[in-house]
């Protein structure tokens, strides 16, 4: 994990900062929000289901990242997110952040690069799929290093 931060802090990706945990529990709560708001979309708008699904992985990985005491800084704040939390989050999650890191790409594609992109209801459903285990999992994590946090 050293490694990686003394890295990302080199190449001016992340900033030391003190995030208390009260903060690290508002954006957790809110990434359980967003899976809500995805699996409530999921037959009205695929995309917005797809884009809350992601929000939700996005707020979670940040919620890890804090508990390190870190920031994302720049123009690529949601790689180093990606980057973050999957090392944080270990091997046997790889698959989970690789499609996070993939819902990252066609997220910004349809978003930024070409309208009209049609997001599927079975790319939506993998991604709340793929959320929720991240979400998870990174509840899971943050709960390890607070036991008394109080979440949601």
């Amino acid at each position: 994990m050293k490694p990686l931060i003394e890295k990302l802090e080199k190449e001016e990706l992340i900033a030391k900062e003190k995030i208390g945990f009260e903060q690290i529990a508002k954006h957790l709560t809110r990434a359980h929000k967003d899976l809500k708001v995805a699996e409530a979309n999921l037959k009205i708008d695929s995309e917005a289901s797809y884009n809350y699904a992601y929000l939700a992985m996005l707020r979670a990985g940040r919620a890890v990242m804090f508990s390190f005491g870190f920031r994302p800084i720049d123009g690529q704040q949601h790689k180093t997110v990606v980057l973050f939390a999957g090392a944080v989050l270990g091997e046997e999650f790889s698959k989970v952040v690789a499609a996070f890191d993939q819902m990252r790409k066609f997220r910004n594609k349809f978003t930024y690069d070409e309208a009209g992109i049609l997001v599927s209801l079975a790319q939506t459903e993998q991604s709340l799929k793929n959320a929720k285990q991240f979400v998870e999992r990174a509840t899971d994590f943050i709960r390890s290093k607070n036991p008394q946090m109080k979440l949601f």
